[in-house]
Formats: C-alpha cells, sequence, structure tokens
C-alpha cells in the first residue's frame, strides 16, 4: 500500500486527537475522512480543517461510511466509548489496518492513573473485536494541543508503533513520519500495547506540574 494514494478514515475525527492528526495529515496532502456518530458535525470539522490546512483533501462522514471508505483507519474516540463504536464497524473495518490510539485513562483526586482493561489494552481489545482487520497501536503520546497549533509547522516528538503485522507496522511508522518533526519508532507486538497506554498518565502528569505539552524521544536509534 502507497501512503501517498490511501485514504486516511479518522474515527472519532471531532475530538481533539483526531482531528489535531487529521489536521496534520491534511497539510501535508493526504486523503482525510473524518468519522463521527454525527455526520453533520464530521462534515463541520472537515471543512474546518480544509480552511486552515488549504488542502482539499478531507471530507466528512458518519463512522459506518467513513470506515467503508477509507484504506487505513485511525480509531481515536474516547475509552468509554470504545468497545460499542469498534464492534460497530467490524464489517467496514473487514481486511483494513486500524491504528488504536485510545488510552484507558481514570482521573481522580490524586490525578490521572491507568484503567485496568481485561483483555490488556485498548489496542487487543480493537484486535479481539475486529478479527478480520490487522490492528496496530499508535500516536498514544503526541499533543493535541501541538497537533492543532496552525503555527507550529513541525511536532517535536516520536511515535511509538505496535503491531503483529510488520507491513502493517511499517506503513504507520510512514504516516507518522508525513508529519514534519515526527518519528515513528517500532515499540514491539500489540501485547505491549497496554504499558504504552498507561504511559499516557505519566505524560498527563508531567505536563500538569511542568505546563507542559512534553512528547516521548527515544535515545540512541
Amino acid at each position: 500500500m502507497e501512503l501517498s494514494n490511501t485514504t486516511i478514515g479518522v474515527i472519532g475525527g471531532t475530538g481533539p486527537q483526531g482531528r489535531g492528526l487529521a489536521y496534520r495529515w491534511a497539510r501535508t496532502g493526504l486523503s482525510v475522512v473524518i468519522g463521527s456518530r454525527n455526520a453533520s458535525r464530521a462534515q463541520a470539522t472537515a471543512s474546518q480543517l480544509s480552511d486552515l490546512s488549504g488542502a482539499d483533501t478531507v471530507t466528512g462522514a458518519a463512522n459506518a461510511d467513513c470506515a467503508a471508505a477509507a484504506d487505513l483507519v485511525l480509531v481515536a474516540v474516547p475509552w468509554d466509548g470504545h468497545a460499542e463504536t469498534v464492534a460497530a464497524l467490524r464489517d467496514e473495518l473487514a481486511g483494513k489496518i486500524v491504528i488504536d490510539c485510545v488510552n484507558p485513562i481514570g482521573f481522580d483526586k490524586q490525578g490521572p492513573y491507568a484503567l485496568q482493561v481485561p483483555e490488556g489494552s485498548a489496542a487487543e481489545q480493537a484486535a479481539a473485536l475486529l478479527p478480520e482487520s490487522v490492528v496496530t497501536a499508535a500516536f498514544h503520546h503526541v499533543s493535541a494541543v501541538l497537533l492543532a497549533d496552525p503555527t507550529l509547522d513541525k511536532v517535536d516528538t516520536d511515535v511509538l508503533v505496535l503491531g503483529d503485522d510488520r507491513d502493517a507496522v511499517d506503513l504507520v511508522i510512514e504516516l507518522a513520519a508525513a508529519v514534519p518533526g515526527i518519528r515513528g519508532v517500532y515499540g514491539g507486538r500489540l501485547r505491549n500495547a497496554g504499558q504504552i497506554e498507561a504511559l499516557t498518565a505519566n505524560l498527563i502528569a508531567i505536563n500538569r506540574r511542568y505546563k507542559a505539552h512534553a512528547g516521548i524521544r527515544i535515545t540512541d536509534v
């Protein structure tokens, strides 16, 4: 699959993370379909991103239509709606590469903390619900604030990409690198996604303490 000829679907594309990534991909000229439970809301977001990016490659649709139209699909929905949303798209996502960037995180008076997921991680839950798809995990630690900032020409961070299919992982690494400043790095098999998702709680705590938008960098690679 050639990335330049690939249509990227963003399920949850009206939320901060999905919207930010869609905006960055649109700026590079990639074709993006914003998905939402509400088609009108998706279309409105697509129109806004087109204006911001200056690209005519962004469209909006209901989640099922977004998943059907895309070749490569990012799932960026809130954790509490993850299982229901993914399960409902099983047919549309069959045979496709799915990128799960959902972080099962809770908050209490002590701050953010990782939630326990029976399958081990959100990505593994998606894989269980989508047996005919190739599920990867990536984009957990990229600041939505930085992604959405039109004054930034690049986003200075690494993205850990996990999965069991090498070709799929390599394509997602390429997708990460399409955004100036971002580098995709192989982070292991999908069974290790739980640690990656949980690390987001630490990053949120760091960013709250230092009033920053910190990501991660992998050294010596």
